[in-house]
């Protein structure tokens, strides 16, 4: 008998005693695909816009099985990285939980990074396999595995996705494969393994996937924090399957459900949000391997999608699109955002979108969702609040950590503090950063989410950030990474450089970078621009202010005022608008 949860404040209760008891036949990631393809083996698991395929879950499965087994074959054992620079291709889902299926760790990356920034991430995990695009519209994948080849010797492979004569060249020890011919060779495996052949293969994969735990790291979610670089949280089974657990329940998913999977698979959202809690709960994914607004509206329509969970930025490029109402969105019974804070005139039209929609607190430490507003929550409801923890992760607003790395005393209600969280779902630490592990997760278990806030009987309200991250599209920058990136860039023509982040009505927030003049020196806008060139596109700046020596505002520390600087972006951005700029851009 199913443990029905008790509800408060419109939020179902989801406990530990339900997660082990109601579903213990899928507290492994992969075990979730391995029970539908058993239980439903020829109904659909997820839908390939861009190919226009679809996928049962036996061929899910199957497809997933010959991968881990090539895997296997080439070396990769249990704790190993697995590195991609891929949309969500239909191979890079069978690649994932590949992964999966033998305790292998899952490591997406973002594809807009550029090559400094793809190999310090690489460096972090020691990855073992990297999987890569070739030369694409988008950009030249191969150019830039070539740069990785050459500056890194821990990896063993290249699976590079084109023909096979456009294979980058094999230097020195790393192998050079195309992903057709891997493909073509984890099928043969397959093949040969069910006439007899490769016992000891068998025996292997058999042996790996006997002994993960629940408790082990499958995949890796690169995430902005304090350092101000992206930082490799690692992400477990049982925090995953828990966060599928409660985003299902807390927003009333079923297997009738179809989601929309468009955020990427670099992101917590892409993954374990979109991508894995309908899998949880057996319902249907429509997949696209990357944003465009006009595609994804279309998906709705022809896929007959339930359910769509985006970032502020992506509803606002949909319905700034002129023919808009022209789609047939009927099919939508819940809308969700996560990411940013909104007003009222976003949830007015979010109401339009869909009969129910809600939001709540989610981060990559916490492996998706841990604050849920209530289902049939009005505007005026989340306006009040970004939703209520459930006890299975509870949340504690507390003073900041002590310097024994115990957390600090709990807040009473209604107070502001440090906003914090416990529970299965807390992620198991940064690969290769001991430091900031033990500054965001206390001894007792608490994670430190960066964010201040207070928590009443109408739930959580942020009161503003610890940390100065700026989130663009829902994407975060922290402001010391383009400041050190563009003084690098410019060291000889600019003597200080100050990053802040403001309101953008198309991408919720937008980057404004100060940059102070060398005495006597002379330094322009378009220079600046060519600079950035050098930064994932999301992380360059809207606006740039050019400053005359010593004007940068500094505090009583003599560091960079950020405040100062918030005021001064306000004033340049008021008359920006006043010409019908910034918004536009």
């Amino acid at each position: 008998m199913v443990i029905k949860p008790e509800y408060k404040n419109g939020v179902p209760m989801v406990t530990w005693k339900m997660y082990e008891e109601d579903y213990s036949d899928r507290h492994l990631v992969h075990e979730v695909i391995e029970k539908w393809a058993k239980e439903k083996p020829n109904e659909i698991a997820f839908y390939a816009v861009e190919t226009n395929q679809e996928y049962t879950w036996k061929e899910f499965d199957e497809n997933a099985t010959c991968i881990s087994l090539k895997l296997i074959s080439m070396g990769i054992k249990k704790g190993d990285f697995i590195a991609t620079s891929l949309p969500f291709l239909p191979e890079h889902i069978f690649l994932q939980y590949a992964c999966f299926k033998i305790g292998a760790i899952h490591v997406p990356l973002d594809i807009r990074l550029k090559p400094t920034e793809v190999i310090r991430c690489l460096t972090l995990v020691k990855a073992k396999i990297y999987f890569h695009l070739g030369k694409t519209d988008f950009a030249d994948f191969a150019a830039l595995a070539e740069i990785v080849r050459d500056n890194l010797d821990f990896i063993k492979y290249f699976i590079q996705f084109s023909k096979p004569e456009e294979l980058i060249e094999e230097i020195g020890t790393a192998k050079i494969i195309s992903a057709w011919e891997f493909a073509k060779d984890a099928q043969n495996l397959a093949l040969q393994i069910k006439n007899g052949e490769h016992k000891i293969l068998l025996e292997e994969f058999e042996k790996l996937h006997k002994n993960i735990q629940e408790t082990d790291g499958c995949q890796v979610i690169y995430t902005t924090g304090s350092t101000g670089y992206p930082k490799p949280a690692l992400l477990s089974h049982q925090g995953i399957t828990v966060q599928n657990l409660c985003l299902t329940l807390g927003f009333n998913m079923d297997e009738n459900d179809i989601m929309l999977c468009n955020l990427p698979p670099s992101h917590v959202g892409g993954q374990a949000e979109q991508l894995m809690s309908p899998f949880f709960i057996g319902g249907k994914v429509v997949v696209m391997e990357i944003f465009k607004p006009d595609l994804s509206l279309e998906s709705i329509q022809k896929y007959h999608v339930t359910i769509i969970g985006q970032i502020p930025a992506l509803f606002n490029l949909e319905w700034r699109l002129p023919n808009y109402n022209t789609y047939n969105l009927s099919s939508l019974k819940f809308a969700l955002y996560g990411g940013q804070s909104v007003g009222k005139p976003f949830l007015e039209k979010m109401k339009l979108m869909a009969p129910k929609f809600g939001s709540g607190m989610g981060l990559s430490e916490l492996s998706g969702f841990c604050t849920y507003t209530p289902l049939d929550g009005t505007v005026e409801d989340i306006l009040k609040g970004i939703g209520y923890a459930m006890p299975i992760t509870p949340i504690s607003i507390r003073e900041p950590m002590k310097e024994d790395f115990t957390a600090g005393n709990e807040k009473l209600k209604g107070e502001i503090g440090e906003i914090c969280f416990s529970g299965p779902q807390l992620f198991l630490g940064y690969v290769s950063d001991e430091e900031n592990s033990s500054n965001t997760t206390s001894k007792d278990g608490w994670c430190y989410t960066g964010d201040l806030g207070s928590y009443d009987d109408e739930g959580l309200h942020f009161a503003g950030r610890s940390k100065l991250m700026i989130k663009p599209k829902g994407y975060n920058v922290y402001p010391p990474e383009v400041e050190n990136f563009l003084m690098n860039e410019l060291k000889d023509k600019v003597e200080n450089i100050g990053v802040v982040g403001y309101e953008h009505e198309v991408f919720s927030e937008g980057i404004v970078a100060f940059l102070e003049k060398k005495k006597g020196e002379n330094l322009t806008e378009n220079e600046v621009n060519k600079a950035a060139k050098g930064l994932a596109a999301y992380k360059r700046p809207s606006l740039i202010v050019i400053l005359e020596y010593n004007d940068l505002p500094l505090n009583r520390l003599e560091k960079t005022d950020y405040i100062s600087l918030k005021n001064m972006a306000a004033q340049k951005i008021k008359e920006l608008r006043k010409n019908g700029g910034w918004d536009k851009k």
